[in-house]
Formats: C-alpha cells, sequence, structure tokens
C-alpha cells in the first residue's frame, strides 16, 4: 500500500536512500470517518453497546462505570489495512472513564503511569458468533450520541521521533539535533511532514498521530517504571514492543472531547494482539 503524498514528500526533501529508508517504515491503518448515505458501516462512536449475556457494563470498582466509546466491527474492516494477528472477525468494543458518571465525586482521572487506574479503561472483545444484546446503561451514564463510521485503508508515517526513523534519517539512534544543526534536506522533510501529518482523526492499526510526541515512549516509561529521556536506549527498546491498536479523536458530531481537544490512544504489544489479549491493553490520553 502506498500513498503517493507521502512518498512524493519524501522524493522532494530527502536523498533517494534516504527516502527509501523511511517509505520502508510506513504502516498500513484503517482510517475511521464518518459514514456517508449508503456507506457500509464499519464502526461507530457512542451509542449503546451490545454485550453478552453475564458481561456487565464494564466499571472502575469505587469510581463508577465507564464511558462507551466505540465499536469495531472486525470483518467488515479492509484486511490490507490491519496489522498481523488483528482479529478477522468479532467486536472489539472500547469503554473509557471519563467522569461522566463519577460516583465519589473525586474526579479520578486515567493514567498509564498509575496500574491503580488501569480499571479505568477497557477493551472488550467479543467472538463472532456469540450472542449479544444492547446493554442496560447504568443509572447516571448518558451515553454518547451514536456515530457510525465507515473504513478507508490508507498507509500512515510514523512519529519522526520514533528510534527507527532516527536511525532511518540519521544512521543511528542518537537523539535528534537541534533543528538548526540538522541537514537542509531532513529538515525540510521534518516541517513538511508534520504540517502534512497533522491530522489526528480515528485510526484502527499503523501509527499514532500523536499531539505531545510518542505515545509508545509514554507507555514504555510506564512499563519500565523510570522516567527516561528520549532517545534513551531502554526507552527505544520498550517502546518498539508496542503496538497502536486504536485511536480515537475528540468529535464534536459524537459529543467526545477528551480533556483538551485531545485524543485516546489504545496500544497493545504484538504478542497479545495476536493472543485477543486485550485485557493487557493500555490506554495513553493526549491533549
Amino acid at each position: 500500500m502506498t500513498d503517493e503524498r507521502l512518498s512524493r514528500l519524501a522524493a522532494e526533501h530527502l536523498p533517494a536512500d534516504l527516502a527509501e529508508r523511511w517509505i520502508a517504515l510506513l504502516r498500513p491503518c484503517i482510517r475511521l470517518r464518518r459514514s456517508a448515505r449508503g456507506e457500509r458501516t464499519a464502526a461507530a462512536l457512542g451509542g449503546v453497546p451490545e454485550l453478552p449475556a453475564g458481561v456487565g457494563w464494564p466499571e472502575w470498582q469505587g469510581h463508577g462505570p465507564l464511558s462507551f466509546v466505540a465499536s469495531v466491527r472486525c470483518v467488515e474492516l479492509p484486511r490490507e489495512g490491519l496489522t498481523e494477528g488483528f482479529p478477522h472477525d468479532g467486536t472489539l468494543l472500547f469503554f473509557f472513564y471519563d467522569g461522566r458518571a463519577d460516583a465519589d465525586g473525586e474526579g479520578a482521572f486515567v493514567s498509564v503511569y498509575d496500574p491503580e487506574t488501569r480499571a479505568g479503561a477497557q477493551v472488550l472483545y467479543v467472538p463472532e458468533g456469540t450472542p449479544a444484546f444492547p446493554a442496560d446503561v447504568p443509572p447516571g451514564l448518558e451515553p454518547y450520541p451514536r456515530l457510525d463510521l465507515t473504513a478507508d485503508p490508507e498507509p500512515s508515517a510514523p512519529d519522526l521521533w520514533l528510534p527507527q526513523v532516527r536511525e532511518a534519517l540519521l544512521g543511528d539512534r542518537s537523539p535528534w539535533p537541534e533543528l538548526r544543526e540538522t541537514p537542509a534536506g531532513i529538515r525540510s522533510f521534518r516541517r513538511a511532514l508534520m504540517r502534512l501529518n497533522d491530522r489526528v482523526g480515528h485510526r484502527i492499526g499503523g501509527h499514532a498521530v500523536p499531539v505531545q510526541g510518542p505515545v509508545e515512549y509514554e507507555v514504555a516509561n510506564a512499563e519500565t517504571g523510570v522516567e527516561r529521556p528520549w532517545g534513551d536506549a531502554l526507552l527505544d527498546e520498550e517502546a518498539g514492543r508496542w503496538l497502536v491498536l486504536a485511536q480515537f479523536n475528540s468529535d464534536r458530531d459524537a459529543d467526545m472531547v477528551w480533556g483538551d481537544e485531545g485524543a485516546l490512544y489504545w496500544l497493545i504489544r504484538p504478542e497479545d494482539l495476536t493472543a485477543h489479549r486485550f485485557d493487557e491493553a493500555r490506554l495513553v490520553i493526549q491533549s
């Protein structure tokens, strides 16, 4: 899968060998956009989830029920846009504690750095063929309006701070130098890419479009338990163990605003994705 905009951008600003290395880092993803009339629905923001019998609405014990963010029908996603190990069928349900039904009034919030808050972000997988029914909405929780989404496959570009990008463009994994000290071609490429790749949107798989730097680094810092600077070798190694499962941007059409017009990013390790261990996914919030 190629994107003429991305390949053209690399060709315009980078030497041929660097352009080839960078293009090789592109990953397929699924862009989710609002469905037009007559288009096939592959996912939805908000609404009421369908849960199997005996499966209760997810909650964060002591704080309250989680809000339902999105459902994704895996069988409706174009396979060419998905990473290896992603489910071929079934439904993924994304829940997040946003305080809309705050039981204790303490204003608790979810942080990837605090394992005690992990129950505030949950991903459920409902296998294909499992009888599921519209869930009873917990008292005090107002569901978000439903917004149907259509799936389009497209390539995604990695954040420039990720180690594999620094290695491709700088020749090693050293941290980026000051912009004025960067070779002119790479400097203009960085600027042009940031202008082109500034749409967060809703996405399944691929590379994240972060609001505040690589989301992989946030998970890596949380997993290692030590705050490390960008470019640290151990941080790079841990960051490389995580894939983006999904990202959901703030969306006024669904009345969803995450922080200061930010986004939710769920990440997962490849082995957990393949084994459908979605309880091992981690949520990063940026705004």
